[in-house]
């Protein structure tokens, strides 16, 4: 089982040309409303990619609720944890530009009551706890804490990324990063790497005893640490827009690991998983089933 602990948004998507500049406005022909949030699409890419998947967050009591929670409960994403604040749905306005790159200002709103202690009512459980940077710090922290004392082991992907204290990093088992997000990391741990974020990644596994991914985009995907040292290939797709696509990586390579897989195919999985989520236009809509994924291995 995965439980994930995160964020719920709703997406604000423009396609522009390219993204703006700082004081520079660029205008694109339309925009789209569509679920999001790194917490709720990792649940959502778990529960496509096979595993039984509970979610754990905060929305408004707003006429956006309904919507950024609305695949998750088309898909059997078990919404039962989720609860309703005196605060606005999170929303997060995204701009994509004709590369499939993308920009991103995200509001808070009601993620920022999410609370550790809706855990509580879970009881000894085998499985992953899935948590990100888009909730309080400190509720975070607890997560962790009551995961540990459930059994369940820890993937926390940094994202937004910040310096993680020596306590923090002892909490958890696999640390996901992307290529700006390891240099970060990193050097809050002291870790000089360069530029080079595969060997930020691999200093941080042997540092800290964690096993840490670090994705590359259409280089796939490297980790290290206890678990080994493997590579995950991507695809070679045709990108249009890469939103959600590390999240899809994140929840599919937990959904592997939950489903039995050895870590090697279970990177496999997740780098597939998230080249297929490059294809597609918006966030939700991009992260494939299992089936995909399998046809695409």
């Amino acid at each position: 089982m995965i439980i994930v602990f995160g964020s719920i948004n709703l997406d604000i998507v423009t396609r522009t040309a390219r993204i703006p500049g700082p004081g520079e406005t660029v205008k694109g022909e339309s925009y789209q409303l569509i679920p999001g949030g790194k917490g709720a699409n990792q649940a959502l890419a778990a529960r496509r990619a096979g595993s039984e998947t509970l979610m754990v967050g905060a929305v408004g009591k707003d006429a956006f609720a309904d919507l950024a929670l609305e695949n998750l409960k088309r898909d059997g994403v078990d919404l039962s944890q989720i609860m309703k604040v005196d605060a606005p749905t999170g929303i997060a306005n995204i701009t994509v530009d004709e590369n499939g790159e993308n920009a991103i200002a995200v509001a808070s709103g009601a993620n920022a009551k999410a609370d550790a202690s809706q855990l509580n009512v879970l009881r000894q459980v085998d499985g992953y706890l899935l948590t990100q940077n888009e909730v309080p710090e400190k509720e975070t922290h607890l997560a962790h804490l009551k995961a540990r004392e459930l059994g369940l082991k820890i993937i926390h992907n940094v994202a937004p990324a910040y310096k993680l204290s020596n306590e923090e990093l002892a909490e958890i088992d696999w640390l996901v990063v992307n290529e700006t997000e390891a240099l970060i990391v990193a050097f809050g741990a002291g870790i000089s790497a360069g530029f080079d974020s595969v060997k930020a990644a691999e200093a941080l596994a042997q540092q800290t005893g964690n096993n840490v991914i670090v994705t590359l985009g259409n280089k796939g995907a490297f980790s290290f640490g206890p678990a080994g040292n493997h590579h995950g290939k991507a695809l070679s797709v045709d990108v249009k827009d890469t939103t959600a696509a590390g999240d899809t990586f994140t929840g599919a390579f937990a959904a592997a690991l939950d489903q039995g897989c050895s870590v090697e195919d279970a990177l496999s999985r997740a780098s597939v998983a998230g080249s297929l989520a490059c294809t597609v236009f918006g966030a939700q809509p991009s992260i494939p089933d299992k089936a995909a994924i399998e046809n695409s291995l």
